[in-house]
């Protein structure tokens, strides 16, 4: 199996729906909204991907200021192609497009935690969350 890796490469909300459906990332994501998925794609300013034979099998799409902080919002790989290390991989190449201060930051489901500190990552309790349906108290 050829993985070919891509950096900023145009994505369709429909191929973005397909791999959150066929990884374990869709049931936390919106994905009954098409407006919603079209703007995460849309707005993200760093989007690493994995493809097989023109089949996006994995997502690495972050949001970042490239110096300071990079959020990784959505890691998925489809999960026909999961334990391969393809999602270590599309990590790897986002990291390398930051600068030498950039933190990689992202919020992990709890069943994920395992993986993440394996791989390097430290945990950190300080995430806040304002819910959209919240809004800033006076």
């Amino acid at each position: 199996m050829t993985i070919e890796y891509k950096i900023n490469e145009p994505i369709s909300a429909d191929q973005f729906l397909d791999l959150l459906e066929s990884s374990t990332l869709a049931e936390r994501r919106p994905v009954e909204d098409r407006q919603c998925l079209e703007g995460m794609i849309a707005n993200s300013n760093l989007v690493v991907s994995a493809w097989v034979g023109g089949e996006l099998v994995g997502i690495a799409r972050s949001l970042t200021d490239f110096h300071y902080a990079c959020y990784l919002s959505d890691l998925a790989v489809s999960k026909s192609h999961q334990n391969v290390g393809i999602g270590k991989k599309l990590q790897a190449i986002t990291q390398e497009q930051l600068g030498p201060r950039c933190k990689l930051i992202l919020i992990a489901a709890p069943d994920a935690n395992h993986y993440y500190e394996k791989i390097g990552f430290s945990s950190n309790p300080r995430c806040w969350v304002l819910e959209p349906d919240s809004t800033i108290r006076q």
